[in-house]
C-alpha cells in the first residue's frame, strides 16, 4: 500500500495515513484532514471517460487511500453493484439547454449523499482494519436533512459500529423527519436538537474535542468518528460524480473532451461544491464553480466581498439542507488558498469562534462564483423548469439554477453549465407542489401532497419514499444543545 498522508488544517505537524483520517473523521486538534498530495494527482481524461461509475470511482478513490486495490474493489462492490440504486448508472445527466442537469438522488434515501454514504461505512471498516483500530466505532453525525438518513442506512447493522444522528427539530421536511426517524437497526439512534444546524454541528465538534468523554467510552471499548463532510472519507467519494458527469456531456456529443464547463452548485456546509474544486485540481477541465445560496447567503457574501459574518438572522427556508451559517469545509479552501499555512487558519478560525467574523483576500478565488436565491425566486425555478425543460425539480437544486441563470446573465459566460441535483422533489412535496400548481388544500400533509404531485405530473415517487407515512416511528428523543453529550455517552453505554 502506497503512503498517502494527510494533514490537519490547523496545525501542519498533525498528520495521518488516509486510512487514520478517515477513522478519526476529524483531527485531534479539531481541523479538518486535507491530502499534501493533492498536486502529484492528475488524471488521464482520455482514460477515463469510457469507464462505468463503479470502475471510475476506483480509479478517483485508489490516488487518495492507502487501500489495497482489493480493499477498494470489496468498498465499491459492497456500496455501488449491490442494487441499492434505482439506475444501472447510478447517476444521470439529463441534456438541458445550458448544459445539463445532474441527477444525484436516485440512492437509497433520494439524495446526494447516498453517493458517498453508501460507500462510507466499507472505508471506514477498511480503514480501522488498516490502523488495528479494535475499538468500535461511534458513528456521531450532525444533519441539515439528507445526511441523517443516508448516513444512518449506510451504517444501519454494519457490525462493530453504532451511529447516532442529531437534526435540528423543526429544521428539516416532514419527510425527512419520518425517513430518519422510522429507521431500523439496532446501532441506530436518532436525536433531535432544539436549535439550528449549525447548533448541532457545533456540538458534534465540541463532543469530538471533549477528552474525558473520549476516555470514557475508549474504556467502555468506543471510538469517535463522523459521517459528516468533516471526514475526509465522506468527501473523496464525492468527486467521481464531477467526472463523471463531464464525460456524459462528452457522450452526448455536447462538448469535446478537453472544453472547459461550469457547475452550479447547491451549497450549504461547502462539502459537495469542494469535490467540484477538487476535481479541477486533479485535471477536470472546470470554468467557475458556482456557489449558490439560499437566504442564509453568508457564502454569497464572502465569495463578494472576503468577509465570513456568521452575525446575521437565521432562517428556515423550503431548501433546508443549505439552512447553514457556518460552512464547516470552507476551512478546506482556506486552508489551499492561503498557501497550507495551518497557522493562517488557525487566526481566521478563532475569529469566527469569538467574533463571529473573519476577512480574506477576496481575489483568492478567482474559480468561484456566488450568488443566492431567495423563496420567491426558488418556487418560480422550479415552475419555470416544469414548463420549459420538462423536469421536476427540489428546492435545492431550483436555487442552483437560478444563480446559474444570474451567473450567465451577468457575465455572458455561454460555457455549457452542469447544475447539481441533490435530492427528489418529493423529499419537499409541498414547496414544489405550491410551485407549479398553487396552495395546496388546508390540512392536506405532505404525504397526501407527494400523492397529488403524482397525479399532477405523474413523475415516479421514489421507492424509498413510498410508505412512510405508514412506517413506525422507532426515534423520538430531544435534546438542548448543551445535551448532546449526555445523549452521545447515554447511548453507547446501555446495554
Amino acid at each position: 500500500m502506497k503512503d498517502k498522508i494527510y494533514v490537519s488544517t490547523r496545525n501542519s505537524s498533525e498528520t495521518a495515513s488516509a486510512s487514520e483520517a478517515v477513522t478519526r473523521g476529524l483531527a485531534p486538534d479539531g481541523g479538518l484532514y486535507v491530502p499534501t498530495f493533492i498536486d502529484d494527482v492528475r488524471f488521464d481524461l482520455n482514460a477515463l471517460k469510457d469507464l462505468s461509475y463503479p470502475e471510475l470511482a476506483k480509479a478517483v478513490l485508489s490516488e487518495f487511500l492507502d487501500f489495497t486495490p482489493e480493499q477498494i474493489d470489496a468498498c465499491i462492490e459492497g456500496a455501488y453493484q449491490s442494487g441499492r440504486f434505482d439506475i444501472d448508472s447510478l447517476v444521470r445527466t439529463v441534456p438541458t439547454s445550458f448544459g445539463g442537469i445532474l441527477e444525484l438522488h436516485h440512492g437509497p434515501t433520494a439524495a446526494f449523499k447516498d453517493m458517498a454514504l453508501t460507500i462510507l461505512p466499507f472505508l471506514m471498516t477498511t480503514a480501522a482494519k488498516n490502523c488495528g483500530e479494535d475499538r468500535n466505532i461511534a458513528i456521531l453525525t450532525a444533519t441539515s436533512g439528507d445526511t441523517g438518513k443516508a448516513a444512518l442506512e449506510g451504517f444501519k447493522d454494519v457490525p462493530g459500529t453504532k451511529i447516532l444522528v442529531y437534526y435540528p427539530k423543526d429544521g428539516v421536511s416532514p419527510v425527512q423527519e419520518a425517513q430518519m426517524n422510522t429507521t431500523g437497526g439496532a446501532n441506530t439512534r436518532v436525536i433531535g436538537v432544539d436549535g439550528n444546524f449549525d447548533d448541532t454541528q457545533t456540538g458534534v465538534k465540541q463532543i469530538f474535542g471533549d477528552t474525558a468523554l473520549a476516555d470514557s467510552i475508549s474504556q467502555a471499548g468506543w471510538t469517535f468518528s463522523s459521517a459528516n463532510s468533516i471526514n475526509i472519507g465522506r468527501l473523496l467519494p464525492q468527486i467521481v460524480y464531477y467526472f463523471y458527469s463531464y464525460f456524459d456531456l462528452v457522450r452526448q456529443g455536447r462538448i469535446e473532451l478537453g472544453d472547459l464547463v461550469n457547475f452550479s452548485v447547491p451549497t450549504g456546509n461547502f462539502g459537495d461544491i469542494l469535490a467540484g474544486y477538487y476535481a479541477k485540481l486533479t485535471g477536470l477541465p472546470v470554468n467557475r464553480l458556482i456557489c449558490a445560496s439560499n437566504s442564509n447567503n453568508v457564502l454569497t457574501d464572502f465569495f463578494e466581498s472576503g468577509q465570513y459574518d456568521r452575525n446575521r438572522d437565521f432562517y428556515r427556508t423550503i431548501s433546508p439542507s443549505m439552512d447553514i451559517l457556518i460552512s464547516s469545509n470552507l476551512e478546506r479552501l482556506l486552508f489551499d488558498k492561503l498557501g497550507r499555512d495551518s497557522e493562517s487558519v488557525v487566526q481566521l478560525m478563532d475569529r469566527l469562534s469569538e467574533e463571529g467574523v473573519y476577512s480574506a483576500d477576496r481575489g483568492l478565488f478567482p474559480e468561484f462564483y456566488a450568488g443566492f436565491a431567495d423563496e420567491a425566486e426558488t418556487k418560480a425555478v422550479i415552475r419555470r423548469v416544469y414548463d420549459t425543460e420538462a423536469e421536476l425539480i427540489d428546492p435545492h437544486t431550483a436555487v442552483a439554477e437560478k444563480v446559474r441563470e444570474d451567473y450567465a446573465a451577468q457575465t455572458e459566460d455561454a460555457t455549457p453549465t452542469i447544475v447539481l441535483s441533490t435530492a427528489s422533489p418529493y423529499k419537499f412535496a409541498r414547496p414544489v407542489y405550491e410551485a407549479v400548481f398553487g396552495d395546496a388544500p388546508f390540512g392536506t400533509d405532505d404525504f397526501e401532497i407527494q400523492d397529488s404531485l403524482y397525479d399532477g405530473t405523474h413523475r415516479v415517487i421514489p421507492e424509498p419514499l413510498t410508505g412512510l407515512r405508514d412506517k413506525e416511528i422507532r426515534h423520538s428523543g430531544v435534546c438542548a444543545p448543551d445535551g448532546m453529550a449526555d445523549a452521545a455517552a447515554a447511548f453507547l453505554t446501555e446495554e
